[in-house]
């Protein structure tokens, strides 16, 4: 096995590491695989230098995580080849377009499981900058993470309830807004606005 192949393979759906491994090839990336990141899940960099294209991934996203992050980075490269980037927009229609030509095909090889692969039918229909940012998607993905038994999604806090995040800071969980539920830090007494989907731990 080609040794990108086996690196690969640790990190996307078996099915889909020849594929994603010829997309990689034909668009000239240098991938990396990133420790993981709080404010993104992968990043785009143009080729300069003579350096080749470059994408990197979180290495602790779950297997269909990866892909679709993988192909939504490679997205923005088919747009910077082939647009004029001052013409368009990080994700406006050329890039929405791009991503779904890419991804789409992976829903037909045997790789996602029944209910992913509805919810990114729907998804890719109209996607969004992020897969965290489509809520129906990003509570679907989160059911293939690698389970913490003592983490919780903070949405299913009872309100009043004190809990700890990543790096160390508690928080009162507050009530819900719109899209966002309003925390209080217990260290300044802030107001912040978390994702419903981010894993805390209950004190």
């Amino acid at each position: 096995m080609h040794e990108y192949l086996r690196i690969l393979s640790k990190y996307l759906p078996q099915n889909a590491v020849e594929p994603a491994f010829e997309a990689i090839k034909k668009n000239k990336v240098h991938l990396r695989i990133s420790k993981g990141r709080n404010t993104k899940l992968g990043d785009f960099r143009a080729a300069h230098n003579g350096q080749p294209y470059r994408i990197s991934i979180n290495y602790d996203l779950n297997k269909y995580a990866f892909l679709i992050t993988l192909m939504h980075e490679i997205a923005h490269l088919v747009v910077f080849e082939n647009y004029s980037t001052k013409r368009t927009r990080p994700h406006g229609k050329e890039w929405k377009y791009c991503f779904s030509e890419l991804l789409t095909p992976f829903l037909y090889m045997d790789i996602f499981p029944e209910n992913l692969k509805e919810v990114l039918k729907i998804y890719l229909k109209n996607p969004s900058a992020s897969s965290t940012g489509n809520l129906a998607l990003a509570r679907e993905l989160k059911k293939y993470d690698k389970q913490n038994d003592s983490e919780i999604l903070i949405e299913d806090l009872p309100e009043n309830t004190l809990f700890r995040i990543h790096n160390g800071k508690t928080f009162e969980r507050l009530e819900k807004r719109r899209k966002r539920i309003k925390c209080r830090s217990i260290d300044n007494g802030k107001l912040y606005l978390f994702d419903p989907l981010v894993k805390v731990i209950p004190l």
